[in-house]
């Protein structure tokens, strides 16, 4: 969610090729993912962790992920949420948030999520949509507080629909 950029570095798209597009030059039908943001929730607890952009959080290292859920039977629920800030003339708000589920067995260094379950939450995020039904009453209240607190002005500029999907 922060939007400065260190001096020299490249900023962070997507470069999606189209049969559509006239323009071929660089950046052509590119997506900017600086705006976007990975939350992790676990044990009740909210974390920004950037390393969720490459499936490296701090709860996904070392573990060999399976897309059968079976493969994880001991395995505790740990959500990523994708939130992508917008902006207005006036202000930024949070425009769009995913949740994804995985589960995490660190001591059998095992895990299941379904990768593309990920990669089309995190597209439905920045397209401005609010996907948090799946989610209990602890991890919205933990969702919402990180929000707050992260920058409370544009939790108060935010949709309706976000504060209405992180009511318990």
């Amino acid at each position: 969610m922060n939007q400065n950029q260190p001096d020299g570095k490249k900023q962070i798209a997507l470069n999606i090729v189209s049969s559509k597009s006239k323009h071929k030059g660089f950046g052509a039908g590119s997506i900017d993912l600086n705006n976007m943001s990975p939350v992790i929730i676990d044990r009740g607890e909210a974390k920004i962790d950037i390393g969720a952009m490459h499936a490296k959080s701090k709860v996904e290292r070392g573990i060999k992920f399976s897309a059968n859920k079976e493969d994880v039977p001991n395995g505790r629920q740990v959500w990523v949420v994708w939130v992508a800030v917008d902006r207005t003339a006036d202000s930024r708000f949070y425009g769009g948030a995913t949740a994804c589920e995985m589960l995490i067995d660190e001591e059998a260094k095992r895990g299941w999520k379904i990768l593309a379950d990920h990669v089309n939450r995190m597209d439905y995020a920045l397209k401005r949509r609010f996907m948090l039904d799946e989610l209990g009453g602890e991890e919205k209240t933990a969702l919402k507080k990180l929000l707050i607190s992260h920058n409370e002005e544009w939790w108060n500029a935010s949709p309706d629909e976000l504060k209405q999907a992180l009511e318990n």
